[in-house]
């Protein structure tokens, strides 16, 4: 995948006038949260301001988000009427979501879909993945394959059916296989980062003025595990 930009610390993989597509780093917000810290949407801003000396505010609509410790792919709409149809694809589904995850247990199936019932705890923020409907709870569903065994972890590529709260983490979870240095769902240790291993690595959609297909390839981080993979 070809680097658009990678200044200001900011690794841009896709810009025209309607979108920009980043890779978030561990660590980053997408957006301004009850810490205080900057968000990757100002980051963003700045970049765009910057690069097209463009006066007063620049005009930014966040689509998604990503999990603070989690990397990969980020889209954010630089027109009111890209950020409307970005969301109406989001809402419907109408993009696919690739992720890679490392893990620690080998799942039993290689292959597999996991359908679980998520129940969200607010006062923690964490989401409980149960086997049967429980109240308040939304179904979860999504695909997995394993494609890399290391020493020590194992590494999967998972396709989303519905974007839940955690999902990714609190599936896996429930299946004992819990996402490397992630502490709020199993993992015994944290990684030195303070990040875990779970990649938004591809997303694939249909370009909101265009409607040329777009497809976004995101470089891991460089890191030893990730590296090998």
């Amino acid at each position: 995948m070809k680097i658009v930009s990678d200044k200001n610390n900011l690794q841009v993989l896709h810009e025209d006038n309607h979108i920009i597509v980043v890779n978030k780093r561990v660590g980053d917000i997408v957006q301004g949260d009850k810490t205080g810290d900057k968000p990757l949407s100002d980051v963003v801003k700045e970049y765009i301001k910057d690069k097209y000396k463009k006066p007063g505010d620049v005009f930014l609509g966040v689509i998604h988000r990503l999990d603070r410790p989690t990397t990969g792919i980020v889209v954010f709409a630089r027109t009111s009427k890209a950020l409307s149809r970005m969301n109406e694809m989001f809402s419907n589904r109408e993009t696919q979501k690739t992720y890679w995850a490392v893990v620690k247990n080998k799942p039993l199936e290689t292959t597999a879909k996991l359908v679980h019932f998520l129940k969200r705890n607010e006062k923690n923020n964490t989401s409980k993945a149960h086997v049967k409907e429980v109240p308040d709870s939304k179904i979860a569903s999504l695909d997995y394959t394993v494609f890399k065994e290391l020493q020590n972890y194992v590494a999967l590529e998972i396709n989303l059916h519905t974007g839940r709260h955690h999902q990714i983490r609190a599936q896996l979870s429930a299946i004992g296989s819990p996402i490397k240095g992630d502490l709020k769902y199993g993992f015994d240790r944290s990684n030195p980062d303070g990040g875990i291993h779970l990649h938004a690595r591809k997303l694939v959609f249909v370009h909101p003025v265009s409607k040329e297909d777009i497809i976004i390839i995101a470089p891991t981080p460089d890191e030893t595990i990730w590296n090998a993979l």
